[in-house]
């Protein structure tokens, strides 16, 4: 499943985990609007990988580490986990998809 940074396509993702069983359904929000914060399971879920991987992958950098939402609570940030996928590398080069920097920064750009 691929990932982008759009609204749409993140909330599409995770109703997809929600309807796998992956990730805990939220009776408090909308159907269109995903959790912002998110277990360990479904952030593994979320970027394809197994959760020992994806404890690796945040043992070595490349996955980020959780929020601490509570005394005995952690959650990934769905933004922080698209940000992580993006510095990925692409299969082949060994560097960064920096495909869409122009974009983000036209739009950073914008904002100021």
């Amino acid at each position: 499943m691929p990932l982008g940074g759009g609204l749409a396509e993140n909330t599409h993702s995770l109703q997809f985990l929600r309807a796998s069983g992956e990730m805990p359904k939220q009776t408090a929000l909308p159907p269109t609007l995903p959790p912002r914060l998110i277990t360990r399971e479904a952030a593994a879920a979320y970027v394809c990988i197994s959760p020992t991987t994806f404890d690796e992958m945040i043992r070595n950098g490349k996955m980020p580490r959780p929020k601490v939402v509570g005394e005995h609570r952690k959650a990934w940030d769905v933004r922080a986990l698209d940000a992580a996928v993006d510095n990925l590398p692409s299969d082949g080069d060994g560097t960064p998809d920096e495909s869409w920097n122009d974009i983000d920064e036209a739009q950073a750009s914008a904002v100021h």
